[in-house]
């Protein structure tokens, strides 16, 4: 069984490119298996029970990062799909991340990048972007040409082994491309790793601290002086 994890800020349309995914692949005459996480709100599972029949599942990360949630729930995941007997377990995370990769050392990773959210997204993504198998970049109709180059080249500058395709996510043209890419992805192991390393420490007000001002608290700390920041791996 093969996985896809797909990660992305929110309204790329993660979505609609899976949607096409999916149906290329039950057409081929496979069987496919459907998790979203999100935070407190998703419909994406039912839409795709109503429209394929497809197995799905749903899990809210709540208080959990929504990436380390895919972490807590993926090896039940895989245990549920290999009991429907699923060749493709698919999962979309929120994708709200921009410190954590949800991408693990088996399957295919991949980020939906949408051209129109500003030529400098791609330096804001982080491991999200720089640990993907593959950066999907969507609603490249909106965008001049020299505007496409630009996005392309600085995927290329954080993440230069990350593969790009450009999509037609409303048509579903570029799609083939990935499914190959899939096809070809390692089967998910009974062991899997994170591909990447999470943040070196924990914010302590994440955690319940009310105190303001960074003396009060432990971990990553930010005085208004230091801009040290993350940048991920």
């Amino acid at each position: 069984m093969r996985l896809l994890i797909c990660a992305g800020p929110a309204t790329t349309g993660k979505t609609s490119v899976l949607r096409h995914m999916v149906r290329r692949l039950l057409a081929g005459g496979t069987r496919v298996v459907f998790l979203k996480v999100d935070v407190q709100y998703a419909e994406e599972d039912e839409q795709f029970a109503r429209e394929f029949g497809i197995p799905v599942r749903k899990v809210y990360s709540g208080e959990l990062c929504p990436d380390h949630c895919n972490v807590m729930v993926l090896g039940d995941a895989v245990a549920w799909a290999r009991r429907e007997q699923a060749d493709f377990l698919i999962v979309e995370t929120a994708g709200l991340c921009l410190r954590c990769s949800p991408y693990v050392d088996t399957g295919l990773g991949m980020i939906v990048l949408e051209a129109t959210s500003g030529m400098n997204l791609p330096l804001k993504v982080g491991p999200m972007l720089s640990l993907a198998d593959v950066a999907v970049v969507t609603k490249i109709d909106r965008v001049s040409q020299a505007e496409r180059e630009v996005f392309r080249a600085r995927i290329q500058d954080v993440a230069p082994s990350v593969r790009i395709r450009e999509v037609n996510a409303l048509h579903g043209i570029g799609i083939d491309p990935l499914l190959e890419m899939l096809g070809e992805a390692p089967e998910a192991g009974e062991r899997m790793l994170l591909r990447g390393n999470p943040p070196v420490g924990t914010c302590t007000i994440c955690v319940g601290k009310k105190e303001v001002g960074w003396q009060s608290h432990f971990g990553v700390v930010r005085p208004l002086e230091n801009q040290t920041f993350y940048r991920g791996e």
